[in-house]
């Protein structure tokens, strides 16, 4: 194994030498960043008007709220791995373009149908599965794409940049998204999702960089063998085997506390919209405060050690998520909300950057489709058990489950080789 290989194997990677520019001055990346810029902070609004929508202009049940959002999400379980298989087959910005387009008129048709009195709960039921399956291809492509146009010592300045756009637009984003509801309706704030994505694609259309042909040698290899080859390398691994298994934990959790965050701010506490936007806020606060964090504290204590160290640091303060409530049990549930999410932030830089890192190129697209499959599989699997935890016994007994998971999600990793550094 050359040097090079056994870099690429731990995860460490060697900085070339002399000063370097930064990433921000690259052309490539800085229409990539402001792509991820524009339609994450549409995703934003969306992601609180949608549900918001369904609450208010449909009147859904907190069953039919959490069968939306395991809808939106589902779509990984069903083709996220041949997915992968197909992106490592083809060029992935042209993937991308395409699934902004569909995503932008999805969401387009909601306000559309809205304002001509035919919006129903299924049709809000067939977007949201049909724009995950959508975002399927667009998150695996992008994710997979990066390493084209960054080299991958700088990978992790990349993920930090992405994160922190990531979490400002997550302030901006669900706080307007909170104030357009109150002020334009529900659905009208959806067609701001709907726009974003065409900013994004314009934003993709003007990235000049030549993209690398698919590998030749893939051709005439069945999906399966491929499919297969993906989930060993992922599951095999002893590094990326517990960092997935701690995020799904996390990911499963953190979607039973936001979807039925809508049902007890809106129904049981009767607060305003605005106030379940600030509140949804502070977590884009907080994660924007853990990405700007992750990076130096990766350096200093080995990004395996920072993960399970803030998991048992967070865990007491973020289960009061929970003891939401008028007075001042909201700010006490929105200070713990800031914790959760700090942590977050960290994990979103250094868990991608590790995963890109130890990941040769021919395996990233089937790589990150395997880990997006189980993640966002768990956020299906989160979203169902709150709708049938709201339906069945409360909105806030399912809350306290999900502040419950997120304080020990970090398990899996105390359990490893990572808990004493040992990627370093």
């Amino acid at each position: 194994m050359t040097t090079t290989d056994q870099t690429r194997q731990s995860g460490i990677t060697t900085p070339a030498p002399g000063p370097r520019r930064s990433l921000l001055r690259d052309r490539g990346f800085r229409l990539l960043l402001t792509a991820a810029t524009v339609s994450r902070l549409g995703t934003s609004v969306g992601s609180l008007a949608l549900p918001l929508t369904a609450v208010l202009a449909l009147h859904a049940s907190a069953g039919q709220v959490g069968l939306l959002a395991m809808l939106g999400t589902l779509s990984f379980l069903l083709i996220g791995l041949p997915a992968g298989a197909w992106i490592d087959r083809m060029r992935k910005r042209p993937v991308m373009i395409a699934a902004d387009l569909a995503r932008a008129a999805l969401f387009g048709s909601v306000p559309a149908a809205w304002l001509l009195g035919v919006l129903t709960i299924h049709q809000l039921y067939l977007v949201v599965l049909l724009a995950g399956t959508a975002t399927v291809f667009f998150d695996v492509a992008a994710q997979s794409h990066l390493p084209d146009l960054v080299e991958r010592d700088r990978l992790t300045e990349a993920n930090a940049h992405l994160a922190t756009t990531d979490a400002v637009t997550q302030v901006g984003g669900r706080s307007a998204g909170g104030f357009l509801t109150a002020l334009l309706t529900a659905p009208a704030a959806v067609a701001v999702d709907a726009v974003s994505y065409l900013c994004s694609a314009v934003c993709l259309l003007r990235i000049r960089r030549p993209e690398p042909l698919p590998r030749p040698h893939l051709a005439g290899r069945s999906l399966a063998g491929e499919i297969r080859q993906g989930l060993r390398f992922v599951f095999g691994h002893p590094l990326l085997r517990p960092l997935v298994l701690a995020a799904a934990a996390g990911n499963l959790s953190i979607q039973v506390c936001q979807t039925m965050l809508p049902v007890v701010f809106v129904q049981e506490l009767e607060l305003p919209e605005s106030a379940l936007g600030l509140f949804f806020a502070t977590g884009g606060i907080g994660v924007f405060l853990g990405s700007l964090s992750a990076r130096r504290l990766a350096h200093r204590l080995g990004a395996g050690r920072v993960l399970w160290l803030m998991g048992l640091a967070v865990a007491p303060v973020g289960v009061l998520v929970a003891v939401v409530d008028r007075g001042p049990a909201l700010w006490l549930a929105a200070l713990a909300w800031l914790v959760t999410t700090f942590k977050v932030g960290i994990n979103n830089v250094i868990m991608v950057s590790f995963r890109q890192s130890v990941t040769p190129d021919l395996l990233l697209g089937r790589m990150n489709a395997t880990v997006r499959v189980v993640l966002t599989g768990s956020l299906a699997i989160g979203a169902a058990l709150a709708g049938l935890l709201g339906e069945f016994a409360s909105p806030r007994t399912a809350l306290w489950v999900g502040a419950v998971g997120l304080a020990t999600a970090w398990l899996p990793i105390l359990l490893s080789p990572l808990r004493t550094g040992a990627e370093r």
